[in-house]
Parts: structure tokens; sequence; C-alpha cells
């Protein structure tokens, strides 16, 4: 935040609201959590964003350190937007955040459905450990073009980026239908009787899975 804007005061949150304080800065940490992303794809991931003003914020976002651009190697050669290690200092304080947030109604203008980085961000937030004590095993959540895996083990939950080859169950499905399945109390058989996602593996243990997080 430039000067003109800043509070101000001397205060560490008056201090951390003087850099990721303007409106979207916090989602745009959010999208890139699980790794870089290009613009486009930052873009997409923020609905009702305008294209300068995601421009403006990721600029400010690299001028205080938090956010770095860099471009990949051959063959795909795109310049993307990456957390620095100050950057991924906040996860802590988004997951915080965002379990406050989540006991909070959505406005009647919200969006009915998450990004996917804002969906796996929302399976770390309302987490429920007990509900998983007994639980041990690998998830992999294919949304889309996009894919996660999801490791619970000791009433903890591990989310990230990417394929694996060991997952107890696989869940191929939109990400509304994953939304709806783990928020919307839409059963998983009648997901799948509809064609609307695909199980391989265990459902059992898929299902218990999904049972993991408060609604």
């Amino acid at each position: 935040m430039s000067g003109s804007r800043s509070y101000g005061d001397l205060c560490g949150i008056a201090r951390a609201l003087d850099v990721v304080g303007e409106r979207w800065a916090l989602l745009m940490v959010r999208e890139l959590v699980f790794g870089p992303k290009r613009f486009v794809d930052l873009h997409r991931g923020l609905s009702g964003v305008s294209h300068n003003v995601l421009s403006q914020r990721l600029r400010e976002l690299e001028d205080s350190g938090v956010v770095a651009r860099r471009v990949l190697g051959p063959p795909a050669g795109a310049r993307v937007y990456e957390l620095t290690p100050r950057g991924r200092e906040l996860e802590p304080v988004l997951l915080a955040l965002g379990r406050w947030g989540s006991s909070i109604p959505p406005a009647s203008t919200s969006a009915t459905e998450l990004s996917t980085d804002a969906l796996a961000f929302a399976l770390k937030t309302t987490f429920v450990p007990a509900a998983a004590s007994d639980l041990c095993g690998r998830y992999q959540l294919r949304l889309g073009d996009d894919a996660f895996y999801a490791e619970v083990a000791e009433g903890r939950l591990h989310i990230a980026r990417g394929e694996i080859s060991d997952a107890a169950a696989t869940i191929t499905c939109g990400v509304r239908v994953l939304q709806d399945l783990v928020f919307g109390g839409r059963d998983l058989d009648d997901a799948v009787h509809a064609a609307d996602a695909a199980v391989t593996g265990d459902a059992s243990t898929l299902r218990r899975f999904l049972r993991c997080f408060a609604s």
C-alpha cells in the first residue's frame, strides 16, 4: 500500500494491513498457496476482479516482497506469479481468517461456486480433526483439468496440488460437485448414479473422508 494509503499506525496489525489490506490482496495470496500461477489463471480464480486491479495488486504485492514473478523453463516458458517465503508466512493467517469467516452467512451477492484453489483451501479451514481421529489414507481429487491430493493421518490433513499413485480412492468430478458433497450434504452415491462423479478405489473410505469437514 502506498504511503498515502497507509494507516500510519505503529501497531503490527496496521503495518500488515498496509501490505495486504487492500481489496483482493489476501485472496490473491490464497490463490497462490498451492503453487505458482499465470496471470490468466489468477484472474480465472478471482471472480469479479478486473484485469487492471489484478495487475495493480500484483505490483503492490511484488513491491512488498509477498509475491515474485518468474519465467518457467522450456517448453512452457510462461511467466508466473508465486509466493515468496515472506508470502508463505501468511498461510496460517489465512487459515485462521478462513475458520473465523466460515461461520458468517454468505452475502446474497456471493458467487455460488468456489474456485478450485478456494475449495482446496476451504477443506483445510473446515477440517475437523476429531472426525478423522482413526482415519488414515491418501485421496486423489481430480477436479476438471486440475488435480489435488489429500492425506489424512493422526487427525491431521495435508492437501497439495498434484497426482499420486497410491491413493486409497480417487474421485473425478467438477468443483461444484465436490463442494456440494463436502458442504452441501449431497450423497456420494447420488453423485455417482447421476454421472456427476466417478470413483475408483475404496468408496467407503472416501465417504468417510468427505465427512471430515464442518459444513
